[in-house]
């Protein structure tokens, strides 16, 4: 079900996962909406149950259950590659962010963290053993690299993404361009002259409720399609279909809540 060991470059976005209280729920929404199948996996303490979603034979995404007295927050975190975990959660404490859990093994996995910016977006940090994660990363990253149901796009929306870009390009090595149009505050970040993930500050437009936030983008056939069916499967619009320079796209929750957005790419 995986493919031959590839580590990514540190840095690159390779990993989403989501932690949900009801699993089975949650499976059936994704699994509908994307097409993924799914295998059951050992996952990290404290979760009961681990997931992976699978789509052509690929793991794309993982979903864990978390324990009935963890009621957070649900949202899909990004993780992005690192070589040595532990030195790269040295890098984000002394660069202003926070480690809250880990660095910890996780069996097949590797070692992984999660970690927050200093704008408090929670994010990931994987350093890969036996599996290379999601399929962004190993291919030509952004919309339109991707099959229908693959995650192809990370967008870190914050209040100034000048400020907070220092802290991923300091940790991470990032090459770092500005590129928002009509003076729109958003940066690329970029390995080896590869763009892996924009940074969009918005400044007083950030809700208080979500706060800074890694977003993660999945690929569809058909946005408008994709939206109506995620109304279907019980999740909700947020913002509805719009065009984008980088394609259609839509921003919407599933079932539980957790915030996601779809495009159908331009470059399809």
């Amino acid at each position: 079900m995986t493919e031959a060991a590839t580590l990514h470059r540190p840095g690159t976005p390779c990993w989403v996962s989501l932690m949900v209280h009801g699993l089975g729920t949650t499976q059936d929404f994704y699994g509908a909406l994307f097409g993924w199948k799914f295998v059951r996996v050992p996952g990290p303490e404290p979760l009961s149950a681990y997931v992976r979603g699978v789509l052509d034979g690929r793991e794309v995404a993982g979903i864990g259950q978390l324990p009935p007295e963890r009621r957070l927050p649900l949202a899909w975190t990004t993780y992005l590659a690192t070589d040595d975990a532990d030195m790269t959660a040295e890098a984000i404490r002394g660069c202003g962010g926070t480690v809250g859990v880990g660095p910890l093994d996780t069996g097949v996995d590797g070692r992984v963290a999660i970690a927050s910016d200093p704008a408090g977006a929670v994010f990931g940090i994987r350093q890969a053993q036996a599996r290379t994660g999601t399929g962004p990363g190993t291919a030509e990253v952004g919309p339109g690299s991707g099959a229908h149901g693959t995650p192809v796009w990370n967008e870190l929306v914050t209040h100034e993404a000048a400020w907070v870009g220092t802290f991923y390009r300091s940790v991470f090595g990032y090459d770092v361009e500005t590129t928002g149009r009509d003076g729109a505050d958003v940066l690329t970040l970029g390995l080896d002259g590869r763009p892996v993930a924009t940074l969009r500050g918005v400044g007083e437009g950030l809700g208080r409720v979500r706060g800074s936030h890694w977003m993660t983008y999945f690929e569809v056939d058909d946005t408008d399609a994709a939206a109506l069916h995620v109304v279907e499967l019980g999740g909700h619009v947020i913002d509805q279909p719009r065009e984008t320079a980088a394609g259609r796209v839509a921003t919407v929750t599933d079932r539980e809540g957790a915030v996601f957005s779809v495009v159908r790419s331009a470059a399809r």
